[in-house]
């Protein structure tokens, strides 16, 4: 058991199988080894063993709070949901915001651990520390927000103030391997196919009803210091000012016409660097432009509220409300988020920019419980390949811009309703080795690139390559250094020194993603806002450097795992369109014209820095950094072999 501060020191553990709910303590030396969230969630999933189907019983599905989640720390209103991914085959950990989080720590948890699978679907109740399996069969084949709707009357709770939902819809029911996890507020647990996990195992939503009762600091005045200097660095800085910073004022959205400017935005399935590249081609008119879509945009137009999550003063969620044709019937929408990656996902990289119905799509996907990103990714590269000729097979494919068939593609996915929509629904891979799409995928590890062009922000290259969950831009954000100069500007298209800056960044995240706190706090705060924060919290006394040793080990507990499953340096790859020297490259454009991404030098000085042998963890590693679990890869310093991929 733990009795560090910020613990409930109180896990569930749900047998879905045969409905047994048993109660056990926090190990302590994991607790201080891995923090909490993400990185303590990762080791209960290392734990139940990396030899898993991710769709079977036996993959564990943990919803995991941190020491900080639930707190007055700002921006610490999220939640981690840990799992062994059925998208990449790799451990994986997908996290939200708004309260769900706050109140799961508040009904008295640190974290649910889900094995097994239901005979008839059912959803988890959590109050008071106690958690109850209920009847779902009434809510199996239902959208999320109707589910939402419909607990909300079971319950008698009230969302906004004692209740909470995370819950899918009918994507993780059919196991589209990209389904995510939503909650009461439309934010998402997206990427990794947690949905589809879900599920799996015949559990619809978690349910949780709580008072607000924040747990105390352990060390009041360090926490006091902490909690001070944070809100200083974010009231201070252009981008999370509330009311005033580009994060508050568009949400994240904001980067989209900064992105379009210097040809960092994927456009047309990342043919183009930005939408002005593939005007000035002839590919397109002027109604193809990213502007439409901007934050900006958004904002003067059809924003209509702006929500916050627990603890935070920035409130970068941006509600939209639109009227739109579709199929005939003019639809009212109003949803949230019109975010950058799915606005990017959802409209420029699958050739259109039309505002008003990418909010349509948003809505669709928030309600099945598709991850915008792949959702957008996949429709893209259907896109690609039906110009090609290499969906003839299947029927019509999806011609570039239709957004009429795009809506309709989505429901399609989630129901697994045509041989094609079946198809997108097993994830980039898998649709590739069907139909020959291989060059037509943005795909790492099985999961779909974000929002940045690796052409233009060569940070961003490692870092989609390396991720331990598959492309990921929130593994290790680089474009805070290329893009905003956090915490200091670089030249986004110089490879050299990428290595160690992903590096440093994927550490980082992984502390904040332990705490768990929003990583937009990453772009004012540093590790001596983190070190005091978690200090006050839980009353240890860590250093700058055993923080960041830690974020370097949970780091490294992941890619072991990965290594135990058949991933190594091999893995580490891009799409050929962006690698220098590959055949199918496609330069880039614009402000970034010819360049390509030194995929090779980067990893080898990525892999000296991190002290690896061709993507492996090595057994000194596991031993510097006191990872004692597995059996170690067996790869040593100076010797090449890897764990066979069988």
């Amino acid at each position: 058991m733990t009795d560090l501060g910020g613990f409930h020191d109180h896990v569930a553990r749900v047998d879905l199988s045969d409905g047994d709910v048993a109660y056990e303590s926090v190990d302590d030396e994991d607790a201080r080894k891995y923090i909490g969230a993400r990185g303590l969630g990762v080791k209960y999933v290392f734990d139940q063993g990396p030899d898993v189907d991710p769709l079977g019983p036996d993959n564990l599905l943990a919803f995991m709070n941190g020491p900080l989640t639930g707190t007055q720390t700002t921006m610490s209103g999220r939640i981690a949901v840990c799992t062994k991914s059925p998208l990449t085959g790799t451990v994986t950990d997908s996290h939200h915001g708004g309260w769900s989080g706050a109140r799961l720590k508040w009904a008295g948890f640190d974290g649910l651990l889900f094995e097994g699978e239901a005979d008839s679907p059912v959803y988890a109740y959590v109050e008071d520390g106690e958690v109850e399996l209920r009847d779902a069969s009434h809510l199996w084949g239902e959208g999320f927000h109707d589910t939402r709707d419909a607990i909300e009357e079971e319950v008698e709770g009230e969302y906004g103030k004692n209740l909470s939902v995370m819950g899918i819809g009918e994507a993780g029911e059919n196991g589209v391997r990209f389904a995510c996890i939503m909650n009461e507020d439309d934010r998402a647990s997206g990427r990794g196919g947690t949905g589809a996990v879900m599920g799996s195992k015949n559990l619809k939503a978690v349910v949780v009803k709580s008072g607000t009762e924040m747990q105390k600091p352990a060390d009041p005045e360090t926490f006091k210091q902490g909690h001070k200097q944070a809100m200083e660095v974010i009231q201070e800085s252009d981008v999370t000012a509330p009311n005033e910073g580009g994060l508050s004022m568009y949400g994240t959205n904001v980067l989209m016409n900064a992105t379009e400017e210097m040809s960092g935005l994927p456009s047309r399935n990342a043919k183009y660097t930005s939408t002005g590249d593939a005007r000035n081609d002839g590919w397109a008119g002027e109604e193809f432009d990213a502007e439409k879509v901007s934050g900006e945009n958004v904002r003067e137009n059809i924003l209509v509220d702006e929500p916050t999550c627990h603890s935070c003063p920035v409130a970068c969620k941006k509600e939209v409300e639109v009227d739109v044709m579709h199929k005939g019937e003019e639809l009212n929408v109003r949803t949230e988020s019109y975010e950058y990656e799915s606005a990017w996902a959802l409209g420029p990289n699958s050739g259109h920019t039309e505002r008003d119905e990418i909010a349509l799509m948003l809505q669709r996907c928030n309600d099945h419980g598709i991850d915008t990103i792949d959702g957008g990714n996949m429709l893209a590269m259907a896109m690609e390949m039906t110009e090609e000729g290499k969906l003839d097979d299947l029927g019509d494919g999806i011609e570039w811009g239709d957004t009429e068939e795009m809506v309709e593609m989505l429901t399609k996915i989630a129901n697994r309703e045509t041989e094609l929509a079946d198809h997108l629904a097993e994830g980039p891979d898998r649709f590739a080795d069907e139909f020959d799409g291989h060059e037509n995928s943005l795909a790492v590890k099985g999961q779909t690139m974000a929002a940045y062009d690796p052409r233009c922000m060569k940070g961003m290259g490692i870092a989609y390559a390396t991720s331990n969950r598959g492309a990921c831009h929130l593994r290790g954000y680089t474009p805070a250094a290329e893009i905003l100069g956090i915490p200091e500007k670089v030249d986004p298209v110089e490879w050299e020194g990428k290595a160690e800056l992903t590096a440093t960044f994927q550490d980082m995240h992984a502390i904040s993603d332990s705490f768990d706190i929003c990583k937009f706090n990453a772009f004012a705060e540093g590790v001596e806002e983190y070190v005091l924060q978690y200090n006050g919290m839980t009353g240890r006394d860590v250093s700058e450097e055993e923080l960041m040793k830690a974020g370097e080990r949970i780091w490294n507990l992941e890619r072991y795992y990965n290594n135990l499953v058949g991933f190594d340096g091999a893995d580490d790859s891009l799409p050929n369109r962006f690698v220098e020297g590959d055949e199918h490259a496609m330069p880039g454009q614009g402000g970034v014209e010819g360049s390509l991404v030194e995929l090779d030098q980067m990893k080898d000085a990525y892999y000296d820095h991190r002290g690896w042998v061709d993507g492996v963890v090595t057994d000194e590693k596991l031993d510097e950094l006191d990872i004692d679990v597995g059996p170690g890869t067996g790869v040593t310093a100076g010797e090449g072999a890897a764990p066979a991929d069988d």
